[in-house]
C-alpha cells in the first residue's frame, strides 16, 4: 500500500506541474494577445486629420515600419514586422504616397499599403499641345501654379542629354514635355510634374535616335523641331513620313518651309485658315518670312511624329495642301499645287 501511495503522489505532482505550466503559458499568450491588441489600436481615434506619407520604391517592411513610427502612426516597429509576417503582408507592401491618420489602426494601415491605395491624380497631355496649352490645362485642373510652372520651365535644372541644344528662355522646354497620360502624387510640385514628363520623353527617345540624328546632320533640338512641325501639320499618322519628306526636300534646296503651323505658333492661336496678312507676322517662328527651321519646336510631338522626322519617306514632293478630309495632296509641280489649293478652298470655304 505504501509504494502505491508514493507512485500516486508523484503522478499527481506531475499532473499539477503540467497544468500549472499550461495555465502559465495560456496566461502568457493571453497577455501577449492583449498587448498586441493594445499596440495595434489607433494612436488617437479622435484624430482623423490625414497626413501625406511617402513610401519610396524598394522600401521593405522594416523601412515602412520606421516611416510609420516616425510619423506617429504606430507604437512599435517590431510588432508591425511580426504582424506583417503573420498576416502574409511581408514583401507585399506597395510604394507610393498615402493619406494616413492617427485614427487608423495598425491593421488598417497595413491593409491600405498592401492594397496600394495611393493618393495620386491623373492628367493627360494631348499630342501637339504647346507649353502654353499645357500650363493652362494643368492650372485649370488645379495641379500647378501657372506662374511657378513657367518659371520652372525657364530656369529649372534638368539633366537630360536631349536638352543639350534646347534654346534658352521661356520656350526652353517646348516640344520636350511628352504628350501622355500621367499619374502623379497630389503633392507633386511644378518641378516634379515637369521632370516626370521629361523622364517620359527620355524613355521613348531611344539611344539609337541620337545616332540617327547625327546621320541626318541634325542636333536633337532641330530634330524635335521638325517632328513638332510634322505634328502640327498632320491629321493622319500615315501621312507623317510624307510631310516629313516635304520638309527635308525644302530644306535641302534652300526653299522656305512656308508651314502654316509655324505661323499659328507665332500668332499663338489656331485658325482654320492662315491669311496672307498672317504670314507677314514678325517672328523667328514664321517660316514664310524666314528660311530654314524656326529656333525650336512649336509643340509636343508624339513618338510617331518623332519617328517620321527620323525616317522621312523618299519622295520628290515639295508641296502639299489639305484636301479637306484629313489627308493632303502631295506634288512637286507648282501648277498642280495651285489647283489642289483652289480645290481645297472651294470645298472648305465655298470660294
Amino acid at each position: 500500500m505504501g509504494k502505491k501511495s508514493k507512485k500516486k503522489g508523484k503522478s499527481n505532482r506531475f499532473i499539477t506541474i503540467i497544468l500549472t505550466v499550461g495555465i502559465l503559458c495560456m496566461l502568457s499568450l493571453a497577455t501577449v494577445f492583449v498587448y498586441l491588441g493594445q499596440v495595434g489600436k489607433p494612436i488617437d481615434p479622435s484624430d482623423v486629420e490625414t497626413m501625406s506619407v511617402q513610401i519610396p520604391t524598394g522600401t521593405g517592411t522594416n523601412g515602412i515600419a520606421q516611416i510609420l513610427e516616425e510619423n506617429g502612426l504606430i507604437r512599435n516597429t517590431t510588432v508591425f514586422r511580426l504582424e506583417s509576417k503573420t498576416k502574409g503582408y511581408d514583401g507585399k507592401y506597395k510604394a507610393g504616397e498615402y493619406l494616413l491618420s492617427k485614427s487608423m489602426s495598425m491593421l488598417e494601415l497595413m491593409e491600405k499599403i498592401v492594397a496600394g491605395n495611393v493618393n495620386t491624380v491623373r492628367f493627360t497631355i494631348p499630342e501637339g499641345y504647346t507649353l502654353k496649352k499645357i500650363s493652362e490645362k494643368l492650372s485649370a485642373e488645379g495641379l500647378i501654379n501657372e506662374e511657378l510652372f513657367m518659371q520652372e520651365i525657364q530656369s529649372g535644372e534638368y539633366n537630360y542629354e536631349f536638352l543639350k541644344h534646347a534654346p534658352q528662355g521661356e520656350l526652353r522646354l517646348e516640344g520636350y514635355l511628352y504628350p501622355e497620360t500621367y499619374d502623379v502624387y497630389t503633392t507633386a510640385s511644378e518641378k516634379d510634374i515637369i521632370d516626370r514628363m521629361l523622364l517620359q520623353f527620355d524613355k521613348v527617345f531611344k539611344p539609337e535616335y541620337y545616332d540617327r540624328a547625327k546621320e541626318l546632320n541634325l542636333n536633337i533640338n532641330e530634330l524635335i523641331t521638325i517632328a513638332s512641325i510634322i505634328q502640327g501639320e498632320a491629321v493622319k499618322e500615315d501621312e507623317m513620313n510624307l510631310i516629313s519628306s516635304v520638309i527635308y526636300n525644302r530644306l535641302n534646296i534652300g526653299m522656305p518651309l512656308q508651314v502654316d503651323a509655324t505661323v499659328q505658333y507665332a500668332l499663338q492661336e489656331r485658325t482654320n485658315r492662315v491669311s496672307t496678312e498672317n504670314t507677314k507676322v514678325d517672328s523667328p517662328y514664321n517660316t514664310y518670312q524666314n528660311k530654314g527651321l524656326p529656333p525650336g519646336p512649336i509643340c509636343s510631338p508624339s513618338i510617331k511624329a518623332i519617328e517620321a522626322a527620323l525616317y522621312p519617306a523618299e519622295t520628290n514632293y515639295i508641296y502639299f495642301v489639305a484636301k479637306g478630309d484629313g489627308y493632303h495632296a502631295f506634288t512637286n509641280d507648282y501648277d498642280q499645287f495651285l489647283k489642289d489649293k483652289k480645290a481645297y478652298i472651294k470645298k472648305t470655304f465655298g470660294e
